[in-house]
This record gives structure tokens, C-alpha cells and sequence, in this order.
């Protein structure tokens, strides 16, 4: 049966490494058989700027419509004049609401190939993979009320809501577990329990949800201490889960542990693995159209696609391994770039991930 994906390459250098990225996809409809059609849709500012909304109705019927969502990255300095609800941004929580993508995947592995990349020692974060599970739909990102007030001194005043249901931080505590259990069934559940009472009911209900996976071994920190963990000792974590917000911030930080934010991919699930998969890294307007943008975190983007949407394992590990193979191959793109390597850019270093598979 063949499956239908949903490109939006969005802004900034989000076209380029897409565009690398369906190359890929396109070598294995062609020489290994995966049935998968694509169709392409802006997103974003360049939604805006064609239909003055970043996420129009097209799109979305479009992003409903198929098996999986391959993304770029959204956002521009141009657009940071609009209307809050018309910024680039607010297309990518529009389109986790609407498609219930409540869990966020944020692996972060460091490859052999890149340890001298990292901006800690290599014995801190040699051999390092972990992952991530972020909740996507609720916390203070989408809780109400949320506003700017003026108050009775003539003062503005900011405010976000905080909040969490139980049945949300169940879904993806057990999203958490269930990976924890997959590998080697540890799972630290962070949060800020001792100031925040949203975070004591997330501990409460984890607690519980741990009930139904006596073989994985819970632990619980707060946010500020796995912050600092995670540049003291970060081999000590497998798989953390963690509130929006948090999971935000900590797994960018975990992004620089591996080398370079270019490399990390994530999916964001819903209860029946349908996902949208993207690199992490912004839009990164500076760079766009220099040809320079690292491509390998969105066409490993692909392998997670494959993987958790598609199930094809064998061809997501096929793809892992031509990620690695070009790594061994010593072609760097400038942020992942050391002396001695072959410095390319963003199309040569796509090209040879499709040539490597």
C-alpha cells in the first residue's frame, strides 16, 4: 500500500535541507522499493507570503491527509513585525494540535566520527545515546489564559498558564516507558516538583503510570539539576521525560552534546504513530542560501520517519548507516567540520548520503 508524505520546507534553510532529504526518500522509492508518494505545500513565512496565514487551510488538509509530515524549518527576522498569530511559528503548534502530535522523539548520539566536534571532552560524551521524550500539546505553550494586561498602575503585564491534565502526562509517560523499555529500561522523568504544583501532579501520575512497567527503573529529577547533569555526566541518562517547556530547552542542550544541533532529528507522535518528523535546528536565516546548512539532521529525520511511521526498520537503518558511512568518509559540513576533514556543503554532503545507500 502506498503511503502518502506531506513535504513543507518552510523558511530559511529549511528548502535546502529538505530538498536533500526527498532526494533520499526518492532513491529508496526507486532502488528498494518503498511505496510512498509526496506532495509539496508551503509552511511558515513562505505560507504567509503566498496566502497570509503560515498555516493555510490547504496545507493543513494536506498534513491530515498523509501518513507522515516531512518538515524543514519555519521563521524569518522579516516577520517578526506581524501579529503573533500570524508568525511562522505558529505553524508549527497548529499543526501538533491539530494532528495530536503529543509526543516529541528527540534522539541525541554522538558519533564516533564527531567526537572531537563536541564542545566537551571526548571521555564526558564518547558513546553517548540518549533520548528525549518531550510532551508537545499542553504546558505553558498552549495553556489559557495567556495575555498582555495593563494593570491599574498603567504598567503591562505578561502572563502564561501553566497546566497539565492527568491524561496527558499519562500518554506520554507511557510513550516514555515503553521507549525505556526498548532500550535499556531506564527513564528519568523531569520536572520541578518542588515549586511548580503542575510538576507535582506530573511526578504523581508518572509514579503511577510506572505501576505498569515493573522491568524499567524510574528515577525523577528537577529541571535545574538535569540542565547541569547533562553537561557533567550525560551518559547517566537513556531516556528522560520531561513537559514541554523543559523538553524544549534540554533537548537543544543535549543537541550541542553530539557536535552540533545540524545532526539531530526528531518525530512528534500520535497515538496511532502517525508523525511529523524535522530537524531541530531553526531556520537559520543567517546561512540560508550560502549552500552550507547541514542536511544530515533531516534526512535522519527520514530514518526516524521510516522507522516509527512506515515500519521499515531495515531501510531507517539503511539510512543511519549511510549518515555514518559518509562521516567515515571524513566529509564535514562547516558546523561539524575539524582539521583534517573534507569541508562540503550542503548538496555534496545529501548527494553522498544517496550515493551511500
Amino acid at each position: 500500500m502506498t503511503k502518502k508524505i506531506a513535504v513543507l520546507p518552510g523558511d530559511g534553510i529549511g528548502p535546502e535541507v529538505t530538498n536533500a532529504a526527498v532526494k533520499v526518500l526518492e532513491r529508496l522509492r526507486k532502488n528498494f522499493g518503498l511505496k510512498i508518494e509526496m506532495e509539496t505545500a508551503p509552511v511558515g513565512g513562505a505560507a504567509y507570503d503566498q496566502h497570509k496565514h503560515p498555516l493555510p487551510e490547504s496545507t493543513l488538509k494536506l498534513a491530515k491527509q498523509a501518513d507522515a509530515v516531512l518538515l524543514g524549518a519555519v521563521g524569518g527576522t522579516q516577520y517578526d513585525t506581524l501579529p503573533r498569530e500570524l508568525r511562522p511559528e505558529r505553524a508549527l503548534l497548529g499543526l501538533r494540535s491539530e494532528l495530536q502530535l503529543f509526543a516529541n522523539l528527540r534522539p541525541a548520539i554522538l558519533y564516533p566520527q564527531l567526537a572531537a566536534a563536541s564542545t566537551l571532552k571526548p571521555e564526558i560524551v564518547a558513546g553517548l545515546d540518549l533520548l528525549i521524550v518531550r510532551e508537545l500539546t499542553g504546558d505553558i505553550y498552549f495553556g489559557e489564559p495567556r495575555g498582555v494586561r495593563t494593570l491599574a498602575s498603567g504598567e503591562r503585564e505578561g502572563y502564561n498558564t501553566m497546566k497539565y491534565a492527568e491524561h496527558e502526562v499519562e500518554r506520554v509517560a507511557r510513550v516514555g516507558f515503553e521507549a525505556a523499555r526498548k532500550r535499556s529500561k531506564k527513564l528519568c522523568s523531569v520536572e520541578k516538583a518542588n515549586v511548580l504544583e503542575t510538576s507535582g501532579l506530573w511526578r504523581e501520575v508518572v509514579i503511577q503510570v510506572a505501576k505498569d512497567f515493573p522491568d524499567v527503573a524510574l528515577s525523577h529529577m528537577y529541571v535545574d539539576n538535569a540542565a547541569m547533569q547533562l553537561v557533567r555526566a550525560p551518559k547517566q541518562f537513556d531516556v528522560i521525560v520531561t513537559g514541554n517547556i523543559f523538553g524544549d530547552i534540554l533537548s537543544d542542550e543535549a543537541a550541542m552534546l553530539t557536535g552540533s544541533i545540524g545532526m539531530l532529528p526528531s518525530a512528534s507522535l500520535d497515538s496511532a504513530n502517525k508523525g511529523m518528523y524535522e530537524p531541530i535546528h531553526g531556520s537559520a536565516p543567517d546561512i540560508a542560501g550560502k549552500g552550507i546548512a547541514n542536511p544530515l539532521a533531516t534526512i535522519l529525520s527520514v530514518a526516524m520517519l521510516l522507522r516509527y511511521t512506515l515500519n521499515e526498520p531495515a531501510l531507517a537503518e539503511r539510512v543511519e548507516k549511510a549518515v555514518s558511512k559518509v562521516l567515515d568518509q571524513g566529509l564535514r559540513t562547516g558546523d561539524i567540520y575539524t582539521d583534517g576533514m573534507h569541508k562540503v556543503g550542503t548538496v555534496q554532503m545529501g548527494d553522498a548520503v544517496v550515493a551511500a545507500l
